[in-house]
């Protein structure tokens, strides 16, 4: 096995490293931990972030990328992720065209040359999903009895990790176990107990139920040319991750600096920002992300001995596309941090700054940055949202992601001539927008409690 790193897999695992660090110095400050319990300590919050925590695991074990050796089940000189090992055997089996979920036979009729010689047109048996049923009879039987034995599974799983945690809880509260159990099955406990343990067993049930069911049935069924569903979907959080958290950051640089010299500096220096961004605002957005999109892979087409591989390629254009949409989507942040600035101006502290002869980018570093860090951190989260659904909406309409790539937007966008069909194929589109919606619920649910939490006039708002 040969380690692959594309680009993206380093952005990726050093904003990893630059969030591990941060969290670190955060709990050694009492201020920040108490802003972070402000977040988890209430039950939707605490749904929100464990559902954002599993969509970025899923995230980072389709970033670890690798060239597997040949005895390994794979194309010769393919690159695949630790995720594509994990989700083995759909990520290599692909069925004809269409089949609906859990099916064992395909949607639309074939013709067919039975073993008499004639000729009939029928449903074909589909030639993974299935195939350990001798009797199709047997098609529900055996979906009924791997539920049950799913739920018999997971309810011990789940009972095994509560007792553990709970009594971890009671260890570090200096309680019983039984004053502990009672505590939380009565909700009589400050951190929400009942909401952690109901979220992890609906997580561990799906879990066990997607390796229980992959190895015999196409759980989301298949799309037009017999990829599994439910594969496309877990490949695509990925995508949707990076088009969230790099594009942020990208913006970041441009909105800080220009927002804060326009606030501080005043005069013809917040004369062209304003100019710039005004001009910018004014020109829309989808037009300016689809010239530069163009242009990029026209440019690509052109030069494509640059790319070892397609994916390699693909990936070039996915941070391409994070680039296009932070240079293009700053001016919101520029403006509020603008605002924001122009009021601490006028605060004591900052005049007396100025009478004591401090240099202006010592006053910006040590009174401004540290008041806006809650504006940049609110609009950063609810951005993250926006961002992605922005991916969607481009590559349904043809500018967004590379077509090779994996995103609901593609998703999307190859389904929409499938919902003319009769009967319609609703499962793709159905799954792209449910692992779409679950995302972008949770973030902004989370966002809402970031806002909350270092708004400082959240409380007082709240008080009235």
């Amino acid at each position: 096995m040969n380690l692959v790193m594309l680009a993206s897999d380093y952005l990726i695992f050093l904003l990893v490293i630059m969030g591990s660090i941060l969290l670190i110095r955060a709990h050694q400050q009492n201020q920040l931990v108490g802003f972070v319990r402000k977040i988890f300590y209430r039950p939707l919050n605490l749904v929100a972030g464990i559902i954002l925590i599993t969509y970025i695991l899923i995230g980072l074990l389709d970033s670890i990328h690798y060239r597997p050796n040949k005895s390994e089940d794979t194309q010769n000189g393919s690159i695949i992720s630790v995720l594509d090992k994990m989700l083995k055997p759909i990520s290599m089996q692909s069925e004809r065209s269409f089949s609906a979920p859990f099916a064992i036979f395909a949607f639309t009729k074939e013709t067919m040359k039975l073993p008499s010689g004639e000729v009939s047109r029928d449903y074909p048996r589909l030639t993974y999903a299935g195939t350990h049923l001798k009797d199709k009879t047997h098609h529900l039987s055996d979906i009924r009895q791997r539920l049950i034995n799913i739920a018999v599974q997971n309810l011990i799983i789940w009972l095994v990790l509560s007792i553990m945690l709970l009594l971890y809880a009671s260890v570090k509260h200096g309680i019983s176990f039984e004053q502990m159990l009672c505590a939380v099955i009565r909700g009589k406990t400050i951190f929400p107990w009942r909401t952690l343990l109901l979220t992890m067993g609906v997580l561990s049930f799906l879990l066990i139920a997607i390796y229980s069911f992959i190895p015999f049935y196409h759980i989301l069924g298949t799309n037009q040319v017999g990829e599994d569903v439910l594969y496309q979907s877990l490949k695509s959080i990925r995508t949707g991750l990076i088009i969230g958290t790099i594009t942020t950051l990208v913006m970041l640089p441009f909105a800080i600096l220009f927002g804060i010299m326009a606030g501080y500096f005043r005069g013809w220096v917040d004369d062209v920002i304003q100019y710039v961004y005004t001009t910018l605002s004014s020109i829309p957005g989808v037009l300016l992300i689809a010239a530069a999109v163009l242009t990029l892979q026209l440019v690509m087409d052109r030069h494509s001995d640059w790319f070892a591989t397609a994916m390699q390629r693909s990936d070039i254009r996915l941070l391409a596309l994070c680039a296009i949409l932070g240079i293009t989507s700053w001016t919101g942040l520029c403006r509020l941090l603008r605002g924001e600035t122009l009021k601490i101006s006028e605060m004591d502290y900052v005049k007396a700054a100025h009478s004591l002869g401090v240099k202006d980018f010592k006053i910006i570093f040590k009174h401004f940055l540290p008041n806006v860090v809650h504006i940049i951190l609110i609009t950063l989260t609810l951005d993250f949202s926006g961002l992605v659904l922005a991916e969607a909406v481009l590559s349904y309409v043809g500018v967004g992601v590379d077509p090779s790539s994996y995103s609901w937007g593609t998703m999307i966008n190859s389904a929409r001539l499938e919902m003319a069909r009769v009967p319609v194929v609703w499962w793709s589109l159905t799954a792209a927008f449910v692992f779409m919606f679950t995302l972008v619920l949770a973030a902004n649910i989370f966002s809402d409690a970031v806002r909350d939490a270092f708004d400082p006039h959240s409380e007082l708002r709240g008080a009235r």
